[in-house]
């Protein structure tokens, strides 16, 4: 919340089954320049000893019929919290990359007529601004005020989606914690804003795209 009110976050992504589901899709309703999309969540990968481990996981990934009912419970979750349709979709750790979720997402994609995180014609996606390597180690070039610059000074022209992952340290158990709350920080750095006029960047919103 903070990010949007005092940064230049202008969208986020709705995990509808975690516990600040109810409070952030509140938030997004009272917010007419900020658009909320279904982030959908069947499970969490974690790097440990040199390789990716399961941390959980909702659903057989492989069955398409369970992956689709999960799929399906999730956005009506969402309808019913949010009270319309998600403004663009995407998924926990990109898992939509692969099949069936690519699939089933892309129906739910044409069917609301919203982008789909990477398969969209209209808006790129850049992931740059995540502030570890893959082994979880901090990456510290990138989670600064100067590491945000460089990497809206090399945006290309068109619609942009920046991932981010801002959010208070002590709110969610995740490996991410710490870098969260600097990224909020960032986020809200008034050298930032004035950055975006200098790169000639106008923020706007999912509401404002269309697939």
């Amino acid at each position: 919340m903070k990010s949007h009110k005092y940064g230049i976050l202008t969208s986020a992504s709705l995990m509808v089954r975690r516990r600040a589901a109810v409070e952030a899709a509140s938030y997004g309703r009272r917010q007419a320049n900020f658009s909320l999309g279904l982030h959908v969540d069947l499970g969490e990968w974690v790097y440990r000893t040199g390789k990716w481990l399961p941390n959980y996981q909702k659903v057989n990934m492989n069955d398409a019929k369970t992956v689709e009912k999960e799929i399906a419970n999730q956005l009506a979750v969402f309808l019913k919290l949010v009270g319309k349709a998600p403004t663009h979709l995407d998924s926990h750790q990109h898992i939509h990359l692969r099949e069936p979720v690519r699939s089933i997402l892309l129906q739910v994609a044409n069917r609301f007529k919203i982008p789909l995180r990477f398969f969209s014609p209209k808006v790129q996606y850049c992931g740059k601004f995540y502030g570890q390597t893959k082994p979880g180690l901090l990456d510290a070039s990138v989670l600064s005020v100067l590491g945000l610059l460089a990497i809206l000074k090399t945006l290309p022209s068109g619609y942009n989606e920046l991932g981010c992952h801002p959010g208070e340290a002590n709110d969610v158990q995740t490996d991410y914690r710490v870098e969260r709350l600097q990224e909020v920080n960032i986020l809200c750095h008034p050298h930032v804003r004035k950055a975006l006029t200098a790169f000639a960047i106008q923020l706007c919103s999912f509401s404002t795209i269309d697939a």
